[in-house]
């Protein structure tokens, strides 16, 4: 078996939440003990990780980032190596992340390059997210990489291909959470009350007149309410509510915009039910957006140079906090396929774990590559 699938099989075992990876660290950096001293450094940061492989004549330095947190969900996947964390899982596939990063690392402590290469293993990317605090670390400021890079499993395509853009590939995103109070009492006597299910039932159906009415239709956004808590009992009007839900939005003005009529809409809920609404937006997620010159290389040396198919897709409303990072540095973040017939975030996901050899072998002659020029 490839060393790097028993990692990612290890690792699958003990998803934890973000910033509580304290096995994930651990187990992370117990393998990165078994390698060759001469050229690394080593920097905790919370439950994360820099890992800095020393260049024989630097010149610049290439960052990679691996995310290494897990989600909280049931795993119904009957594999042998299931999580032993009954509750948790790695159902984003950053299990795979962090085995293709140690596989890259490896190969440039045996095969050191010019050029310094920061691996960044980064905690919390679910939630409640790593990304932003860890690009204003210390270290990060004084190991700043010039150049950085990311990839993202995708169930959808085929291993041995990837799939990226120039420019914007992943969606603003950012959380919304909506408590709502009001006077609760007995079903008998809904007059004496004001029913926070109905207030609830009535803000999700204004919340979705947002979008149709207040985006660009040539623009995209999408307002979603996944979760809906309320009352106690079958006969006992409901004093509270509470919407959870995600905001997803191609811009930053369409994002501002939303969050306006949002405030505008609840405001008129506490009105008209007379009640008091309070929101939390929660993590908020830049924008992943490819910077196009590197893009356009990495493309033309992966066309020539590789066996890899490129497949070059639309963006998507996914988020991913590694937008943080491109926003300060110039590189890219692309799709790996792994040719899962369940969907990221799905309790059976299950992707093809040839994929990581394909990536392993793909970053390594990429970034030696990058390393002669």
């Amino acid at each position: 078996m490839n060393p790097f699938i028993k990692i990612r099989r290890d690792l699958h075992l003990i998803p934890e939440l973000g910033f509580q990876e304290y096995k994930t660290q651990a187990y992370l950096l117990s393998y990165i003990e078994t390698l060759s001293k001469e050229r690394i450094s080593i920097r905790k940061w919370k439950t994360g990780l820099f890992v800095k492989v020393h260049g024989l004549n630097s010149r610049k330095t290439i960052g990679y980032r691996a995310d290494i947190d897990g989600l909280p969900i049931v795993e119904e996947t009957g594999l042998e190596f299931s999580s032993t964390h009954l509750d948790q899982m790695h159902a984003c596939g950053h299990d795979f992340h962090m085995s293709i990063a140690l596989g890259v690392l490896t190969y440039f402590v045996h095969n050191p390059i010019d050029d310094d290469i920061l691996f960044i293993f980064q905690p919390a990317e679910e939630g409640p997210g790593g990304a932003e605090p860890m690009l204003k670390s210390d270290t990060m400021q004084e190991w700043k990489p010039d150049i950085i890079f990311a990839l993202h499993i995708a169930p959808e395509y085929p291993v041995g291909s990837i799939a990226l853009k120039e420019g914007l590939l992943f969606a603003n995103t950012s959380e919304l959470f909506i408590d709502l109070k009001g006077k609760g009492g007995h079903a008998a006597y809904p007059h004496l009350t004001n029913d926070m299910v109905i207030a609830a039932c009535s803000l999700v159906g204004q919340l979705q007149t947002i979008v149709s009415r207040n985006v660009d239709p040539l623009d995209s956004a999408v307002i979603t309410i996944g979760k809906i808590t309320s009352g106690a009992v079958q006969n006992i009007i409901a004093e509270r509510a509470r919407l959870e839900g995600t905001i997803r939005t191609l811009s930053d003005e369409s994002m501002d915009k939303v969050k306006q009529r949002i405030n505008a809409v609840v405001k008129g809920i506490e009105t008209s039910f007379e009640c008091e609404a309070v929101i939390d937006y929660g993590s908020m997620y830049h924008q992943v957006y490819n910077n196009k010159e590197i893009t356009k290389d990495f493309i033309h040396y992966i066309k020539t140079h590789t066996t890899v198919d490129v497949i070059e897709c639309k963006e998507a409303m996914t988020g991913e906090d590694f937008g943080y990072m491109l926003k300060e540095i110039p590189g890219l973040m692309f799709w790996l396929g792994v040719d899962s017939p369940y969907g990221l975030h799905h309790a059976k996901l299950t992707p093809k774990e040839e994929a990581i050899e394909v990536a392993i072998n793909l970053l390594t002659s990429y970034i030696t590559y990058l390393g002669k020029r």
